[in-house]
C-alpha cells in the first residue's frame, strides 16, 4: 500500500489534484459525471454512424472472403510450386545421371573409335601394299600404319583378345608382303654396291632414305633383318678392302722414282766405276733423295687436303708422306662415313655400333703373310734338314717355331671374342701345317706341332660354334653323365622338365641351327677344304652328344625326340656337298 501511496505521489497530474482541491469524493463525482456524458455523446456518435459502421463491417466481411479466396489460391500455388520443386530435383538428378552417362559414352567412344580405327584393315592399305612400289611415299606411309597394327595386335594377343582373330590373318599376309617388297629392295640396293665403278655413297643415301624398312623388319622377322644385315657386312667388307688395295696400289704408282742405291752412299766414289763397260751414274734429281724441303708440310697445311686421285694426277710425281696422308686420310674419311651409317641404318649403338664396325672394316681374319713366309721358309729348312742334318739348326728351327707360335697367339689376342680368336689360330696353323705336308714328312717334328695345336684349336672351335645352337642338350648330357657315374638316377629323373623343354627347342630349331651352322662356317675359312672338315667334325660331335641326350631321356621326353635317323639324314645332306 505504501507503495501504491509512493507511486501515486509521482503522478503530476496527482499531485495538482490533491494540491488543488479539498473533497476527493466530490471530485470523483465529478470525473463521473463526465466520463456519462463522453459515453452518452459517443452512443449518439455511433448511432449517427451506424449505417457508415455496418457498411465498413459489410467491406471487412468482403476483404475475409477475397483474402480467404487468395489464401486458397496461394496454397494451391504453394502446392504445385512444392510439385515442381520435386519435379526439378528429379530432373536434376537425371540430368546429372545423362551427363554421367554422355560423358562415359563420350570416353568410351573415343577409345572404341581408336581402337576399330587402330585394328581395321582398310582397302587403300591392302592396295598400296600390295601394288605401290617401295620406294612411293605412300607405301611409306601405309607401313608405318601396318606397323603400328601389328604391334597391337601382337600385344593383344598377350591378352587373348578375340577381337584379333578378324584382322590377324590379313594383317599376316600384308606383312610378308611387304617385307617380301623391302627385302627384295634392300638386296638389290646392296647389290647395286658390287658393280664395278659404282659411288656406294648414292645406294646408301637410298637405304637412309628408307631406313624405317629396316626398322620394320627387325621388329617383325629377325631372321631376314640377320640375312641383310650380314649381306651388307659381307659386301662392303669386300668393297672396302678392293677399294684401299686398288687405291694403294694406284697410289704407289705416282711416288717419286729415285730411289737410295749404293750409289747414295755417304763415302761411295763418283768414278768408282771404271771400265769399257761401266755404267754411268746419273746424277739427275739426285739432290731429291735426302733432301727434306718442303716435305714437312704434308703436317701442318696439307695435313686435310683432299685425298689424291690417282687418275687425275698421272703426270705428277708424290713423296711417300703425301700418298700416306692421302691413303690415310681416305680410309679414315671411309671409316666415319661407314661408321655414321651403320649407327643410322641399323639402329646399333656403343658397343653393338663397334661390333658391326669391325666385321665391315675391321682387322682380318685370314692369313697373316709372316705366317705365310714362315711356313715356307721353314718347309724349306726342314726340307734340306731331313737330307743334311744339322743340331745347330735344328735347335734354331725350334726356337723360330716357338717365336712365330707366340706371335699368332699375340696377334689372335686382338680379338675380342674367343670364336674370332680361334678362327684365326685354325687359319694360320692350318697354312702352316699344309706348307710343311707339302714340302717335308708328314710326320716331321714341326707338322706334328702345328698338327697338335690345329686339332686342339678345332675341337674347342666345335664346341664354341654348338653352344649357340645346342648348348643345352651339351650341358644336359654332361651333367646327367655326372649323375649316371655317381648313381644318382633320381636326380637324373627330377630333371625330366627340363629335358622336355631341351627336346622341344631342339624338334622346332634342328634344321634351321645346322643351315646356320654351314653358313657361319663356310664363311669364316678361306679354304673350303678347311670349312668342310670342321663342319663335319661339328656334325659328328653332334651325333654323339645327340646319342648321349638320347640315352640319358626319360621314356616320356624319349618318345617326343625327333628320330636319330631323320636328323642323320639332314646332316648327310651337308656332307655330301663336300
Amino acid at each position: 500500500m505504501d507503495a501504491l501511496k509512493e507511486a501515486s505521489l509521482d503522478n503530476d497530474e496527482v499531485r495538482e489534484i490533491l494540491k488543488n482541491t479539498t473533497d476527493l469524493r466530490q471530485y470523483s463525482r465529478q470525473i463521473e459525471k463526465e466520463f456519462k456524458d463522453v459515453e452518452n455523446k459517443s452512443i449518439e456518435d455511433y448511432i449517427a454512424e451506424s449505417q457508415n459502421i455496418a457498411n465498413l463491417h459489410n467491406q471487412i466481411n468482403d476483404c475475409d472472403e477475397v483474402l480467404e479466396r487468395m489464401e486458397n489460391m496461394l496454397m494451391s500455388f504453394q502446392s504445385v510450386l512444392n510439385n515442381i520443386s520435386t519435379e526439378i530435383t528429379q530432373l536434376q538428378r537425371k540430368s546429372v545421371s545423362m551427363s554421367l552417362q554422355l560423358t562415359n559414352r563420350q570416353s568410351v567412344k573415343a577409345q572404341l573409335s581408336q581402337f576399330i580405327g587402330d585394328m581395321a584393315v582398310s582397302e587403300e592399305m591392302i592396295n598400296i601394299i600390295m601394288d605401290t612400289p617401295v620406294t612411293e611415299r605412300e607405301f611409306s606411309t601405309q607401313l608405318n600404319v601396318l606397323n603400328h597394327k601389328l604391334s597391337l595386335v601382337k600385344e593383344l594377343s598377350f591378352k587373348e583378345s578375340k577381337s584379333t582373330s578378324d584382322v590377324s590373318d590379313v594383317l599376316h599376309k600384308l606383312r610378308l608382303k611387304a617385307m617380301s617388297k623391302i627385302r627384295s629392295y634392300l638386296l638389290e640396293q646392296i647389290y647395286k654396291f658390287r658393280k664395278p665403278m659404282t659411288n656406294y655413297q648414292i645406294p646408301q643415301n637410298a637405304m637412309l632414305k628408307h631406313k624405317f624398312f629396316f626398322e620394320f623388319i627387325l621388329s617383325n622377322e629377325r631372321h631376314v633383318a640377320q640375312e641383310i644385315c650380314s649381306e651388307y657386312i659381307d659386301t662392303m667388307g669386300k668393297i672396302y678392302y678392293s677399294y684401299f688395295k686398288s687405291y694403294s696400289t694406284r697410289l704407289s704408282s705416282l711416288k717419286f722414282e729415285e730411289s737410295c742405291t749404293k750409289d747414295d752412299l755417304m763415302g761411295i766414289e763418283d768414278n768408282a766405276s771404271k771400265g769399257l763397260f761401266a755404267k754411268t751414274t746419273s746424277l739427275k734429281h739426285k739432290s731429291t733423295i735426302f733432301t727434306i724441303g718442303k716435305r714437312g708440310d704434308i703436317l701442318n697445311q696439307q695435313l686435310e687436303a683432299p685425298i689424291i686421285v690417282p687418275h687425275a694426277q698421272l703426270k705428277n710425281r708424290y713423296t711417300a708422306e703425301a700418298l700416306f696422308r692421302s691413303e690415310q686420310y681416305a680410309l679414315v674419311d671411309n671409316a666415319c662415313r661407314e661408321y655414321l651409317f651403320v649407327t643410322e641404318f641399323f639402329m646399333v649403338r656403343n658397343t653393338q655400333a663397334q661390333d658391326l664396325f669391325n666385321q665391315i672394316m675391321g682387322k682380318t681374319l685370314t692369313l697373316m703373310i709372316i705366317t705365310r713366309r714362315y711356313a715356307e721358309f721353314s718347309a724349306a729348312i726342314v726340307g734340306i734338314s731331313e737330307h743334311f742334318p744339322n743340331e745347330l739348326v735344328s735347335r734354331l728351327l725350334l726356337e723360330l717355331q716357338n717365336e712365330v707360335e707366340c706371335f699368332i697367339l699375340r696377334m689372335a689376342a686382338i680379338f675380342a671374342t674367343r670364336k674370332d680368336q680361334l678362327i684365326y689360330l685354325i687359319n694360320n696353323y692350318d697354312l702352316v701345317l699344309g706348307v710343311l705336308m707339302e714340302h717335308t714328312r708328314d710326320n716331321s717334328k714341326e707338322a706334328e706341332a702345328f698338327r697338335e695345336q690345329l686339332n686342339a684349336r678345332s675341337a674347342e672351335y666345335v664346341d664354341e660354334i654348338l653352344a649357340p645352337h645346342f648348348g643345352g642338350i651339351i650341358q644336359f648330357v654332361k651333367e646327367g653323365e655326372q649323375y649316371v657315374e655317381k648313381d644318382q638316377a633320381d636326380e637324373l629323373r627330377k630333371q625330366e622338365r627340363r629335358s622336355l623343354a631341351l627336346v622341344a627347342s631342339f624338334s622346332a630349331n634342328w634344321k634351321k641351327s645346322l643351315e646356320e651352322l654351314n653358313r657361319e662356317v663356310l664363311l669364316s675359312f678361306p679354304s673350303l677344304l678347311t670349312g668342310s672338315q670342321l663342319l663335319q667334325l661339328a656334325l659328328a660331335s653332334l651325333v654323339q652328344y645327340y646319342h648321349r641326350f638320347h640315352k640319358l631321356l626319360t621314356p616320356n621326353a624319349r618318345a617326343q625326340l625327333t628320330n636319330i635317323h631323320v636328323v642323320m639324314v639332314e646332316i648327310k645332306k651337308y656332307k655330301s656337298n663336300y
